[in-house]
Parts: C-alpha cells; sequence; structure tokens
C-alpha cells in the first residue's frame, strides 16, 4: 500500500485503518511532513555519540498499549534519541524513565522502565500515543505539522473510542490537540473559550472521554522540580479513578 506522501493521501489511509496494527503500520511509512522527514532522518544517521552502535528507527513513532484502553496517555512527539532511535514512544529517554516508573507505580505498567521494543514492557488498561507522530527539531512541530498528522490521532481515539474513558494530555502542546478531537472523533463542539492548561486541569463533557492536565515528564520540568513523581502519582491516581480502573 502506497506510503502517504500529502495532507489528503494522510487523511485517506487513517480513514481505512481497519484496526490499531494497521494504523500502526500506516504511521511508521508516513512521509507527509518534509521538514520532520529530513529531520527524522538526518538524526538517524549521525547518531548521538552514546547510540553511535544502534541502528535508529528514523521513522514516525506509532501508539503503544492495549486496544481496550481506558486510559489514554497524549504526548507531545518523539524525542530524537529516545523514539525516533527506538520505534517506541516515551522509550530510551529520561522522559520514559520517569513516566513508566509513575505507571508502575500505578499498577499501569508490568515494569518501571522502558529501554527497547523487546524489553518486555506490557501496559494494563492504557494506550500512550502523540499529537506528532514524528521527531521535531527542538521539540517544536509547526502548526501545519500538528493539523496534517492529527487524522492519525483521530483515527486511533475512533479505535479505542469503545473502551476510552480518560485521556491524561501531557502539557499544553497535546492538551490543545484534543479539543478537534471531540469534533472529528465524537461529534462534539469543542467548549468556548477552550480550558485553560495547567497540572491538574479536569474537563469532563457528555459522552466523551474526560481530560485530566499534566505537566509534560520532559527533563526540564522534571529536573527542575516542576514535576515530581508525587505529582505524577496524583495524576494517574485520579484517572484510574475516572476510568473505572482499580
Amino acid at each position: 500500500m502506497a506510503e502517504p506522501r500529502t495532507p489528503e493521501e494522510v487523511v485517506a489511509r487513517a480513514r481505512r485503518a481497519a484496526d490499531l496494527p494497521d494504523l500502526d503500520g500506516a504511521i511508521s511509512g508516513c512521509f507527509a511532513c518534509p521538514r520532520l522527514v529530513t529531520w527524522r532522518e538526518e538524526v538517524a544517521r549521525t547518531r548521538r555519540a552514546a547510540f553511535r552502535d544502534q541502528e535508529y528507527w528514523g521513522r514516525p513513532v506509532p501508539g503503544f498499549g492495549v486496544s481496550d484502553a481506558r486510559i489514554a496517555i497524549l504526548g507531545l512527539a518523539p524525542a530524537a534519541h529516545g523514539g525516533n532511535r527506538t520505534g517506541r514512544i516515551f522509550t530510551g529517554d529520561r522522559s520514559g524513565d520517569v513516566l513508566f516508573a509513575a505507571l508502575h507505580r500505578a499498577g499501569l505498567a508490568n515494569q518501571p522502565t522502558s529501554v527497547a521494543r523487546d524489553d518486555g514492557l506490557a501496559l494494563r488498561e492504557t494506550r500512550i500515543f502523540s499529537a506528532v507522530r514524528c521527531a521535531p527539531p527542538d521539540n517544536k512541530p509547526t502548526p501545519g505539522e500538528r493539523d496534517t498528522c492529527a487524522p492519525w490521532l483521530h483515527r486511533e481515539l475512533a479505535l479505542i473510542r469503545p473502551t476510552l474513558r480518560v485521556v491524561v494530555a501531557l502539557g499544553a502542546f497535546a492538551w490543545a490537540a484534543w479539543w478537534p478531537a471531540l469534533r472529528a472523533v465524537y461529534g462534539i463542539h469543542p467548549p468556548s473559550p477552550r480550558p485553560a492548561f495547567g497540572h491538574g486541569a479536569h474537563w469532563s463533557g457528555t459522552a466523551v472521554p474526560e481530560v485530566l492536565g499534566c505537566y509534560h515528564v520532559s527533563q526540564q520540568n522534571t529536573f527542575t522540580g516542576r514535576l515530581t513523581p508525587r505529582m505524577l502519582d496524583e495524576v494517574f491516581t485520579r484517572a484510574k479513578q475516572v476510568a473505572g480502573v482499580d
């Protein structure tokens, strides 16, 4: 099947995805954003010194987790030497170390680390994905790249819609990416004005998942103490309560 190379082709291919494995394969073959393609492939060629002997993934990074998730975790984009290297979201970098340690404490992951696609990690009741599926320069996707990638997010949400009860948005970018999904996936107009992002922010609507705001698990936040393990634990405790997960 042809690899998507334009926004229109992304829309068409996302709509055709029959299930999550089909969607994941389509995402990993996307070439629709020239700037992101150039960057992800350049990083994969040059590599970081610590990983010079490893073969980088260097493609868009699909979601990870169960197909009947009650809890979704929405991030910004893969890290250049994390997900872009390993091929799994939040895997192989400090952000992932913090996130999966918290998920393990919450009983939502079978182990506290995520270092490679074959490391045995499994999630419970949870699926993780990002608003933009390619690593962007300086961790800053453009609005156009966000919009081009949105059909992948919307289709993933549609496929887990029957069980999904709560979305944890990691950071303001992910929080903003959620509202167009209300219209695209649920046929509901987003609230106006849009709810402000903040750590611990909570929005609920009718017949749609509730949304919880959480500071991103970036090193900038975790190293400075803006986001602490206790703060993460509180968010995931709340998410489990909303989702009805023991």
